[in-house]
């Protein structure tokens, strides 16, 4: 089993017990502690895998987002390490078939819930580390991010423009407009700045490397505007 998770996950590892540990379920562990001798359960890689994974999460959001605030990169961090998405990055390695759990449990089910497979994958990402280290880790979990980032992105957009297009017809009978203000840096390295208006009334801007994402920051700005009520209502309303 160890040779076929070694492949599975591409690591070859020095110290194999990390890697069989990352699999042993503490049901399994109180059943049958005679068949895993030197091993224990995954709950203490897990809680460093889980560490780990939020430390190059967070380094890799302000590399690669370098105008975005602490508070969108938090957001951020926080869609890619949710429970749901670690999930379905050990799907689509197929952990949970190898994951050693009691009789008891041991049924399809038990094998395809979220928070077991959730666990089983920051737990391989904490036997990577202690094996090979930080760089190992990266290396690993980097690709999971990079394909997740755009579904998060994607998500986020359509929820804040959306959301303010929702608010801005019920309240203003009006539908919010978006106008490029400026364009700066190399062609390899675009910065967009937007503003987001209601009628005649700037709502907010917003600013990042793609006109989708900067008209995601400034629905969020005029979002956060209208919930402080700190624009005048009767200057947006729609007098037709």
């Amino acid at each position: 089993m160890t040779s076929s998770l070694e492949e599975l996950i591409g690591v070859p590892f020095h110290d194999l017990t990390l890697l069989q540990s990352a699999f042993v379920h503490r049901s399994f562990m109180h059943e049958h502690p005679e068949r895993v001798p030197g091993l224990s359960s995954n709950e203490r890689l897990e809680f460093l895998g889980d560490a780990v994974l939020n430390f190059i999460t967070a380094s890799w959001l302000y590399e690669r987002f370098p105008h975005h605030t602490e508070g969108e990169l938090t957001a951020l961090r926080a869609a890619l390490v949710k429970t749901s998405t670690l999930a379905s990055f050990a799907r689509s390695l197929d952990l949970g078939r190898y994951v050693r759990i009691s009789r008891g449990e041991d049924t399809a089910t038990a094998r395809n819930r979220p928070a077991l497979l959730a666990d089983v994958f920051e737990a391989v990402l904490g036997a990577i580390y202690l094996d090979q280290g930080i760089d190992a880790a990266r290396a690993f979990v980097l690709p999971f991010l990079e394909h997740q980032i755009e579904a998060v992105l994607s998500g986020a957009e359509m929820d804040h423009r959306t959301r303010l297009q929702e608010v801005s017809q019920a309240r203003f009978n009006q539908t919010p407009t978006y106008r490029t203000v400026r364009v700066s840096g190399p062609d390899h390295e675009r910065e967009f700045t937007l503003e987001v208006s209601i009628g005649q009334v700037v709502l907010g801007s917003g600013t990042g490397p793609s006109k989708q994402l900067a008209a995601q920051a400034a629905a969020r700005m005029a979002l956060a505007a209208l919930d402080a009520g700190q624009l005048p209502g009767a200057d947006m309303r729609d007098e037709r």
